[in-house]
């Protein structure tokens, strides 16, 4: 059983005075533009279908979410502790939503990557076909304020690349990650066909302190690998 399995939801804030106490829990939050597949990464990552919601109109998600991940203390009894928090955060992508609506997400998710303490690292998920867009690169822009917060780059739907252009999707990432620091990480991803989970899984292990980190993660160019 893995540790992403346990995940439950907790609660959801739509104001930053909203948001749970912090207590030193790592929290590992997902970001990204509405239909990348944010909330399907995090389904196939905990294994269960609906525990993050998707809206099919971009920027009517207007919540933090957050979902506790857990482990037994000791194997005699079944007191249970808590090693880390999901965190889903709004997605962003606005050719339908308002100005309000822009504001909103700015001040929430902002406020959130800039002020969170505990804040151990952020996956940003990605449309493998259409990386880097404007709101992608805001993003990676504002986390360069705080180096100390790993961030680890999802392409996702790697599936619907043909080899080379995986190839050449993943080693210009990687130059991109490079020259911002050791501190970033990419991979490709299919939450559709469930490829690249285990590699996933490692990274976020790490960084909730479970297993060594790795120097970078090794996506296979021929493409994400399968899940056994």
């Amino acid at each position: 059983m893995s540790i992403f399995d346990t995940a439950e939801f907790v609660i959801s804030a739509a104001k930053l005075s909203g948001l749970p106490p912090g207590e030193g829990i790592p929290e590992i939050a997902f970001a990204g533009r509405s239909n990348a597949g944010k909330s399907t990464t995090i389904n196939v990552l905990t294994r269960k279908t609906r525990l993050a919601s998707a809206s099919k109109t971009p920027g009517r998600t207007q919540l933090i979410n957050f979902f506790r991940l857990t482990r037994r203390k000791d194997e005699a009894t079944r007191e249970r502790e808590t090693v880390g928090m999901l965190v889903d955060l709004p997605g962003y992508g606005f050719a339908k939503a308002s100005e309000e609506t822009r504001g909103t997400w700015s001040t929430l998710v902002g406020g959130y990557i800039a002020e969170r303490e505990n804040l151990a690292g952020l996956v940003i998920v990605m449309d493998a076909r259409r990386p880097f867009m404007p709101t992608d690169e805001w993003l990676i822009e504002f986390m360069r304020a705080r180096p100390e917060v790993r961030m680890h780059w999802l392409l996702n739907k790697a599936d619907q690349l043909k080899t080379m252009q995986k190839r050449e999707t993943l080693r210009a990432a990687k130059a991109r990650a490079a020259s911002i620091g050791p501190h970033v990480t990419v991979q490709l991803f299919s939450g559709l066909k469930k490829e690249g989970t285990t590699e996933l899984m490692a990274v976020l292990e790490s960084w909730m302190g479970l297993r060594e980190p790795e120097q970078q993660t090794t996506t296979d160019p021929q493409g994400p690998q399968q899940e056994n």
